[in-house]
């Protein structure tokens, strides 16, 4: 880590002494509990036991958790201490490890789960905007991927991350993740992949892309999560067209196009997903 390329971005930061492009040196670790509003295959019964990690080396200007993803919210902690919260949750009755935002800490969470692999699924949860060979290294470890789509058009990923490359990283990705089994028990993922994607406002064009892409590349049976839940967050200010929810027109478009398409697995969101309320609180 003393030059770090482990992410696509290869910021080059010496991470044993400064923190990269995602904010943070170490590990962090801004919030853990068990998590009711994941996709229903995810969160089940007793919840998801989400394990939010401080920074991200993507930085989406419209982060719905902006807090955590620029580094200000998290303790650093060591990878033994990652254990102790895996068993934590899994006495707590979590349906899973919900690993939220791990790319940028990949390496310290696999010597996590090289000392302990929790008794139920690991869950990959990322923006997708990962090297394949990092997602190699850990790959035996994970049981779910859980990936956001973000976005296919270049000049959109360049507007609100500043990557130009986020689609052609983020197809890589899938294709890797796609090669993981697909094991359910009854309506609950023990194993594969489902894929996530944010319907945005002013950007529903590039969504019916995304769409179609996944549809002509992935396996049939993958679910797909069509989320509803845009909230003007972070710097969205800076962005007129960030500045409101998604309309009902803009979702019922996307819905209707992934309804045609035939998804076997289709997850919906109602209006009413599109509040700061479900964001988890990070002063608890």
């Amino acid at each position: 880590m003393a030059n770090c390329t482990l992410c696509p971005v290869e910021c080059g930061a010496d991470r044993e002494k400064n923190a990269g492009r995602c904010g943070v040196k170490g590990l962090t670790v801004a919030k853990y509990y068990l998590h009711p509003y994941e996709e229903p295959p995810i969160c089940h019964t007793n919840g998801s036991g989400a394990i939010f990690f401080g920074g991200c080396h993507l930085r989406c200007a419209f982060c719905q958790n902006y807090e955590v993803s620029r580094g200000v919210r998290g303790k650093e902690i060591s990878p033994s201490r990652l254990c102790e919260i895996f068993r934590e949750l899994e006495k707590a009755g979590a349906d899973n490890i919900n690993l939220v935002t791990p790319d940028h800490v990949s390496h310290l969470i696999l010597q996590a789960l090289r000392e302990y692999k929790p008794s139920i699924p690991v869950i990959y949860n990322t923006s997708g905007y990962c090297k394949t060979e990092a997602l190699q290294a850990i790959d035996r470890y994970i049981d779910v991927y859980l990936p956001d789509v973000k976005f296919y058009s270049s000049a959109l990923a360049v507007r609100y991350t500043g990557r130009a490359d986020y689609f052609d990283r983020a197809k890589k990705a899938l294709a890797f993740m796609a090669q993981k089994p697909v094991v359910w028990d009854g309506d609950k993922l023990l194993s594969g992949m489902l894929v996530r994607h944010l319907v945005m406002p002013m950007c529903v064009s590039d969504t019916l892309k995304i769409l179609d892409f996944l549809r002509e590349t992935l396996p049939a049976q993958t679910p797909l999560s069509l989320m509803r839940q845009y909230v003007p967050m972070g710097e969205a200010e800076r962005f007129p067209e960030l500045c409101r929810g998604v309309t009902d027109r803009e979702y019922r478009r996307a819905e209707d196009h992934a309804l045609l398409l035939g998804f076997s697995r289709l997850y919906t969101q109602t209006k009413e997903s599109a509040q700061k309320k479900f964001i988890p609180d990070w002063e608890d």
